[in-house]
């Protein structure tokens, strides 16, 4: 089952909305340095922010972009306030 994971640098100041299987293995890997070229390369700080699964990769990666899409902190802040935007995404990319 793929999950959407959201990592937060609290010293950056910054997130992070990636898509996984195994999301403890993609923490380590975030902070280790194993995606050089990643945006997370710049920081070995993360600590997860918000996790949930989701029914199919498909629907991960399409509900994955459509955060990233927003461009917004307030957004991401407000997915985990607010849980049922969570389950409208889930609901609009079945």
């Amino acid at each position: 089952m793929s999950s959407i994971y959201v990592l937060f640098s609290e010293k950056l100041g910054k997130y992070y909305i990636g898509e996984t299987v195994d999301v403890k293995s993609r923490l380590i890997q975030h902070n280790t340095g194993y995606f050089d070229k990643s945006f997370t390369s710049v920081a070995n700080h993360w600590s997860l922010f918000i996790v949930f699964e989701c029914e199919s990769r498909k629907q991960a990666r399409q509900i994955e972009t459509h955060i990233k899409n927003m461009k917004s902190k307030e957004y991401i802040e407000n997915l985990k306030k607010y849980p049922e935007i969570i389950l409208k995404l889930k609901e609009k990319y079945k």
